[in-house]
């Protein structure tokens, strides 16, 4: 597939339209499985949605998309490109204050929302905000004026004066999307990917995936589509003209699983934590026969997987524990996974060794949403779980004199919107400083730490401490903090007190407790230990700048830190 003849990622879509059968399924919900959308339902419906925006924006206006995963979400962001403009991805789980920044800092034209508990959110905001034009809506809201509003479903409904004739005019290098994410100064930055990019990024996916896609490959969507990655994901599904199914919940994961039997499933390492944690929990009760046959089951997977000779007796036991073991495993998690994908963290060798050895194949990945996102995976056929897999044809890496790995490519983004002095600071002479250390080991790339100061979660949130930090300092009782967790289920915090206020926990508690209500889920402060201490110059854990020392303190106090877990 030449992903080079395409100028956009309309294009794309429309030209798999016209190859694919008008009534083969596309797009499918397991909340209402009666909900089913073929490729031309998809595509009339992006272009009715498409001619109503059009008459509201102009080309380079952003709009601002805030929904769970459903097929609506796709058509929405195909639709929005359509008409000329740039998504703009919000997640669900915002609180006001986020969504606030967001709309000050891209001022969208329009808003798309899925239903009455996303707007309350950002009612108040869009009646001081002038930007914005129209709300769109896919279900009906109630605490709007009719007219004040667009209901999606009544503008599919409609037949009368659509023009069904549009096209896109967007260039490879014009911004498809804008997508946010925490920075080192506490605000979120918004990454400006190109058309290009994506689809530079599905050049790479589609050549990792073609050794196993089927005619009618299936997905299972549930990492929320605004994340990066599973943004890029959707137009890979596009590509190879894949049947989608968008998950229930996380909570129903392994039961949409066995409902829809996917080929190829994404997700962050948080899924493969509970995943392994639920596996070993249900080995661990085995007794007797099975103790014994799960044993060789992980025993002798392990050693296949890592390319370890095997006797003849071990392969003819491998070869019993396949039929006994793993194609059971298999079943439970719908009997035709090809492979997981693992991206948007870290993800434990020993997690990724397991379930390869289980009959469960998963490679991991790495990138960052300025790089559309993903910059290298693992090859199905040559799996090497401690790596980041090969780097991908479409973008260079290199790694600089201090370690520091650099990419360059069309895959990088355009610049931070409405932030040229940070742009300035990652992409120097084409290439993309990411923060991150790393090395190769025979063309693999390995990530051995983290220059910045992000933390990132098992669900592959990034997360500013700083921000935090600074919330945390701004009450009076506190004087200086540190937040820490990265890759960890929850985040804790180091806290000095303010000597001029005295200390009583239940104080603190509360406190921590109010301030945790401006924070998203992933954001609040679960734990905390208090010590007496501060940190100054004279003892090393400040700069003359009198920014915190983060690693140093870290490393100080690491034990206390990984008590709280």
């Amino acid at each position: 597939m030449d992903f080079k003849k395409y100028n956009n990622l309309v294009d794309l879509f429309f030209e798999q339209c016209q190859i694919q059968s008008k009534d083969k399924i596309f797009l499918s919900t397991l909340k209402d499985p009666k909900k089913n959308y073929s490729w031309d339902d998809v595509r009339i419906k992006v272009l009715k949605l498409a001619n109503e925006i059009s008459k509201i924006i102009k080309k380079g206006d952003r709009c601002l998309l805030i929904s769970e995963n459903r097929p609506e979400w796709m058509i929405s962001d195909l639709s929005i490109m359509l008409a000329g403009g740039i998504t703009v991805p919000a997640y669900t789980t915002y609180v006001s204050r986020d969504y606030e920044y967001i709309i000050n800092d891209c001022t969208p034209s329009v808003i798309l929302v899925s239903n009455d508990d996303q707007f309350k959110k950002i009612k108040s905001i869009c009646e001081r905000n002038s930007s914005i034009k129209k709300i769109f809506s896919y279900e009906k809201l109630t605490e709007v004026d009719d007219n004040a509003y667009l209901n999606i479903e009544n503008i599919f409904q409609n037949n009368e004066n659509i023009e069904m004739n549009l096209t896109s005019n967007a260039s490879r290098s014009d911004p498809a999307c804008i997508i946010y994410t925490s920075g080192t100064q506490g605000n979120p930055k918004g990454v400006i990917l190109s058309h290009g990019g994506i689809l530079s990024n599905c050049e790479g996916g589609y050549a990792l995936l073609k050794p196993i896609l089927e005619k009618e490959t299936r997905f299972l969507t549930w990492l929320p589509l605004s994340h990066s990655y599973e943004h890029a994901v959707q137009f890979i599904q596009i590509a190879v003209a894949a049947k989608v199914f968008y998950a229930e919940s996380i909570d129903k994961l392994i039961k949409n699983m066995s409902d829809c039997s996917p080929h190829i499933m994404t997700a962050v390492p948080r899924f493969y934590q509970n995943l392994y944690q639920k596996i070993t929990s249900t080995f661990n009760k085995a007794k007797g026969i099975k103790k014994n046959l799960v044993n060789h089951t992980v025993i002798l997977g392990s050693k296949k997987f890592r390319k370890e000779k095997m006797s003849i007796s071990e392969k003819i036991i491998n070869y019993i524990v396949e039929k006994l073991v793993r194609s059971k495993i298999k079943k439970q998690f719908g009997g035709s996974l090809k492979t997981f994908v693992s991206g948007g963290g870290a993800l434990d060798p020993e997690i990724g060794t397991l379930l390869n050895a289980i009959g469960l194949p998963t490679l991991q990945g790495y990138g960052l949403t300025e790089t559309s996102p993903v910059v290298s995976c693992n090859p199905i056929d040559d799996i090497r779980i401690e790596t980041v897999g090969l780097p991908f044809n479409c973008n260079e890496v290199k790694i600089a004199d201090d370690g520091e790995i650099l990419v360059k490519g069309e895959n990088v983004m355009l610049g931070y919107w409405n932030n040229n002095e940070e742009t300035k600071k990652v992409l120097i002479d084409g290439w993309l400083y990411t923060g991150d250390i790393g090395k190769f080991d025979n063309n693999y790339l390995k990530i051995t730490d983290r220059k910045k100061d992000i933390i990132i979660t098992p669900g592959g949130d990034n997360i500013s401490p700083l921000k935090i930090e600074n919330m945390l300092v701004s009450l009076d009782i506190i004087d200086q903090a540190i937040v820490y967790g990265d890759n960890k289920p929850f985040l804790v915090a180091l806290i000095i007190l303010n000597k001029d206020f005295e200390y009583k926990k239940d104080n603190l508690e509360k406190e921590i407790e109010i301030l945790n209500k401006n924070l998203t889920k992933v954001e609040k402060i679960k734990k905390y230990f208090v010590i007496k201490e501060n940190f100054t110059i004279e003892n090393g854990m400040m700069t003359p700048t009198l920014k915190l020392k983060r690693f140093k303190i870290i490393n100080k106090y690491k034990k206390d830190f990984e008590n709280l877990y």
